[in-house]
């Protein structure tokens, strides 16, 4: 877990007191097409601040240097990191965004955007094609599971299907 202190334009968008953070590999210039991508899949979403590498910093045209942007009204902050990371690093199912839909369509339209490593989906989890783990899950997750043999009913599952539980 790594933090990042920031200053914040007082004129500007209020931002909230913790904002989660991406950090992508090493040259990967992949922050940039990560913060185009879900911007164009979830509801009230939006780039805020974009400050790339200047020329000259080692790094790729289109690399972001800091970046924060709204998903669903939540706030988040992505990075191509400056610095090389371990070998084979990568994100991981040690942290997950949790997307609570409000039916099976909300379900179904976030699973086809997201998921793209068919080895990664289980129990409604899957994981996009930036490596970053989603949760995509009915709002009434906790009733569902109330249910009579809802748990195995879940571990047989990849996407969630509400009518299955």
């Amino acid at each position: 877990m790594n933090w990042q202190l920031m200053l914040t334009d007082p004129e500007g968008e209020p931002r909230p007191f913790v904002i989660p953070q991406f950090m992508f590999p090493y040259r990967s210039a992949k922050a940039r097409q990560a913060l185009d991508y879900w911007t164009g899949v979830f509801p009230n979403a939006a780039p805020g601040t974009i400050v790339g590498y200047e020329p000259g910093q080692g790094q790729p045209e289109r690399t972001i240097l800091f970046s924060d942007f709204r998903l669903a009204g939540q706030w988040f902050s992505a990075m191509d990191s400056g610095a090389q990371l371990p070998e084979g690093w990568e994100f991981n199912e040690a942290v997950s965004l949790v997307v609570e839909c409000a039916d099976q369509t909300e379900i179904d339209h976030y699973w086809a955007a997201l998921s793209a490593v068919p080895e990664a989906e289980q129990c409604g989890w899957c994981k996009d094609r930036f490596g970053v783990s989603w949760q995509i899950v009915p709002q009434n997750m906790d009733e569902l599971m109330a249910r009579p043999g809802a748990y195995q009913e879940m571990l047989a599952m990849k996407k969630l299907v509400i009518a299955d539980f």
